[in-house]
């Protein structure tokens, strides 16, 4: 399995990814990793798109992401999508905890970089700002894509409610296990 995890900002995805790649034993790709340089500078479209590249080429694998830039190298590998297309409110609130938290917490993130109380709350660039601008937009988009002719080899999974999160990942890692050759369930 090739897992994407998909979902406005805010929503999940890292850790949802995290989870998945963990219960099924494969490579978790945070795609942020691979895009943000040091003082959130993002990489040249090159470089992140070759980094995106190498990591997807193996057999099992859980990204987390909604960059559009990778779409041409990321989905047509990919065999499942997981879209956390939660209500505006719920990722509200997960933005502002996660956003928050990291704020105090001077948590390091990708390439070292950390989120400030002044650049959540007071810029332009705000990730929360950013989150509730794109929920509708991505909502949309995730719809037109889970339609598309040329996505039709996804398996979709959607999650409209976190309650809901360990029952998806027992599906699919039960799914994995079933779809695995007998001789391959140890790398499970």
């Amino acid at each position: 399995m090739r897992i994407m995890v998909i979902g406005t900002s805010g929503s999940g995805k890292t850790s949802m990814g995290k989870q998945l790649a963990q219960a099924l034993g494969y490579q978790h790709i945070e795609m942020d990793s691979l895009y943000w340089g040091p003082n959130w500078q993002a990489v040249p479209p090159e470089v992140f798109k070759s980094a995106v590249d190498k990591a997807t080429t193996g057999p099992c694998w859980v990204a987390d992401g909604n960059y559009s830039a990778v779409r041409d190298v990321l989905w047509p590998r990919a065999t499942h999508v997981v879209w956390l297309n939660f209500g505006r409110m719920t990722v509200l609130r997960r933005i502002v905890w996660r956003t928050l938290s990291r704020a105090i917490t001077r948590e390091r993130l990708f390439s070292g970089n950390r989120e400030s109380l002044r650049m959540s709350l007071l810029s332009k660039e705000s990730v929360i700002l950013w989150s509730m601008q794109t929920w509708h937009k991505n909502r949309l988009r995730y719809s037109l894509l889970r339609n598309d002719p040329a996505y039709a080899h996804l398996h979709w999974t959607e999650l409209c409610n976190p309650k809901h999160t360990q029952a998806i990942v027992a599906a699919l890692t039960s799914a994995a296990v079933a779809s695995t050759p007998p001789d391959d369930k140890e790398h499970l």
